[in-house]
């Protein structure tokens, strides 16, 4: 199965062709469909309230003129009673419909906040689903985290912007037909001013539109190092080291120049922006000027009376600025279809590991995991990191792995999980190979204490229950299984015990690295995998609790197959065969006596281990 190009797509060129932008119309009705999945009722009265909006400035509009002529006509008869009536309804009329205005507006932004509310949870939920369906190999590229960047920051509001924007453009357009009827009434080429002097907004927001959308793209792997850095300075990632080394000047000045310099590129682009937003202004407010001298001297010539002159400047003035809005939307529309084409690419991504049709499913772990003649190297890798591997895990056996940093131990690790496929060569389970079996039904079958186990902040019981959440372990199994990682005395210790919440996160109990190893370790063991797979399980271990642990590791894995990749000779030589890795292939094998006698490369290790450590055949 080829990999698609869209899951790594990085644009070298991120400036858009006019065929592309267009393309871009297809996101709308996709758009549209979230938000409407995420909240139909609330997306309903939202279009509802804004075509409401959008009708309720025609009445103001024609009520204006009602009202000056009412007001006139009472002046007129020096405040004839006949003539206070109608002017108080109409001031009345007008009055209601201003408040129905300002109700429909504290309506729309009320029921837009819950539409907004709703709509995060619907898109962190669809981001958070296809990232954890994605493969490890997405999340050791850095383009993956340019991508989610876009998708979870900078375009996870946009398909609720693109409906309000749409919303928006429908209530201008609602309203400005209108106008333009009204302005049609005093001459036919009023509409067409109007839209003259509105061009030039349109001008400058699509602009600005496509400066920001490229600075953006450009500039997405500079948002992440300020995060990056932010992190390094702000929290217990590298909290002692920054200390240690003196750090924090270095990596705050690398956040300050760096934040300086995005700043002032938006300043750049924020001022050019402005200059021609000031242009756009001036020439709407030269066609403003000449429409009212245009009316001023036809009321002269007594063609127009004062109710049409003010009705004239409300319709021109909000005509206006209805058309500006109208023709700046079209630019909200463009720069939230811009940024929904990160979201969909990333939405669109799919893992390159699939399972078949109809998987097999294997009894136990009966014969033995195999790899045959296995190539492997990374995606963008020139360095293989297997070539032309074999090694057998026989059933019920303890096999250790033992080599160099570099040699392949990890990522045989990786390959037995099925977090990737070699390029060469198979995997077996009892002869089935890995492909033919589902990925869940795999996993669940194998246990693994990573070399970099994760510290979850929460509970030493949930800790432990990570391990194996589907088969909902019991308290009586989570202390076991803390037994036999070792990690019984580490609780015993705590305040409340297994209730204790860890981390200094949520909590106010951290651990060492060798107690956060121990829970993991627990929390291998919770799982009653037929395939336990120990990756330095002792490194973080003193002399003391490695041989208390190791005097029982037998026991631990009675029944069960294990791996166990480690530096340590002392407890690879626990193993009922060992392997020596270098440069990715195997290159000896056997019981621990055999490979010292054979005074190969297993053995000179072993001796250079001895002699740091005095001869008493214990590694600290």
């Amino acid at each position: 199965m080829k990999r698609s190009r869209k899951a790594y797509r990085l644009s070298s060129n991120p400036v858009l062709v006019p065929r592309q932008q267009l393309a871009q119309l297809r996101h709308v009705p996709k758009a549209l469909k979230l938000v409407w999945a995420a909240a139909p009722g609330w997306t309903a009265t939202t279009v509802i309230l804004l075509g409401v909006q959008g009708l309720l400035p025609i009445f103001v509009v024609y009520l204006t003129r009602v009202v000056v002529n009412d007001l006139v006509a009472v002046v007129d008869s020096g405040g004839e009673s006949a003539s206070l009536g109608p002017a108080a309804l109409s001031i009345s009329l007008m009055g209601l419909v201003l408040l129905l205005s300002q109700i429909a507006g504290s309506a729309a932004t009320y029921v837009h906040t819950i539409l907004a509310e709703q709509m995060q949870i619907t898109m962190n939920d669809l981001i958070q689903a296809k990232a954890i369906t994605l493969d490890l190999e997405f999340y050791e590229s850095p383009t993956y985290y340019d991508q989610l960047q876009r998708a979870s920051i900078d375009a996870i509001d946009r398909p609720l912007g693109l409906l309000t924007s749409l919303s928006g453009l429908l209530q201008n357009s609602l309203t400005l037909l209108a106008m333009g009827g009204v302005l049609f009434t005093f001459a036919w080429w009023l509409p067409l001013l109007l839209l003259g002097g509105a061009l030039p907004a349109l001008a400058v927001a699509l602009r600005a539109t496509w400066r920001f959308h490229r600075w953006r793209l450009e500039n997405t792997l500079n948002q992440r190092r300020l995060a990056y850095y932010h992190r390094l300075l702000a929290t217990d990632y590298a909290a002692a080291e920054v200390r240690l080394f003196g750090l924090g000047h270095h990596f705050r000045t690398a956040y300050q120049t760096l934040r300086r310099t995005l700043r002032d590129e938006r300043l750049r682009l924020a001022q050019s922006q402005l200059g021609e937003q000031i242009l756009a202004t001036g020439l709407g407010l030269l066609t403003l000027a000449g429409a009212l001298a245009w009316i001023a001297w036809r009321a002269l010539q007594g063609l127009f009376n004062l109710g049409d002159i003010a009705m004239f400047y409300q319709t021109m003035s909000q005509g206006q600025r209805l058309m500006t809005g109208l023709l700046t939307g079209v630019g909200e529309i463009y720069r939230n279809l811009a940024f929904l084409d990160d979201l969909f690419l990333f939405l669109e991504l799919q893992p390159k590991l699939v399972d078949p049709a109809q998987p097999v499913q294997p009894t136990g772990l009966r014969q033995a995991v195999a790899l045959k003649n296995v190539t492997f190297h990374y995606p963008g890798s020139p360095r293989p990191a297997l070539v032309g591997f074999n090694l057998c895990i026989p059933a019920g056996q303890i096999v250790a792995i033992v080599g160099e940093n570099g040699s392949g131990k990890t990522t045989l690790i990786k390959l037995l999980c099925r977090f990737y496929d070699p390029q060469q060569g198979h995997i077996t389970w009892d002869g089935v190979t890995l492909p033919a079996m589902s990925q869940a039904d795999l996993r669940r079958r194998i246990s693994v204490l990573f070399q970099q186990p994760v510290p979850y902040h929460t509970t030493a019981a949930e800790n432990i229950a990570f391990g194996d959440l589907a088969g909902q372990p019991s308290r009586a199994q989570i202390e076991a299984a803390a037994a036999s990682g070792g990690a019984d005395t580490v609780i015993g210790k705590l305040p409340e015990g297994y209730e204790t919440v860890l981390g200094r996160w949520f909590g106010y109990t951290e651990l060492s690295v060798g107690e956060w190893q121990r829970l993991a370790l627990a929390r291998a063991f919770v799982r009653r995998a037929e395939l336990v797979i120990l990756d330095e399980p002792t490194s973080a271990m003193d002399s003391w609790a490695e041989a208390e642990w190791m005097g029982r590791f037998r026991e631990l894995v009675a029944g069960r197959t294990a791996l166990i990749i480690t530096h340590r000779f002392t407890t690879a030589m626990q193993a009922d065969i060992i392997h020596v890795m270098d440069q990715g292939r195997i290159i000896e094998s056997g019981p621990h006596a055999d490979l010292v006698a054979l005074g190969g490369r297993y053995a000179q290790s072993w001796q250079r281990q001895m002699r740091e450590v005095g001869g008493n055949g214990r590694v600290v």
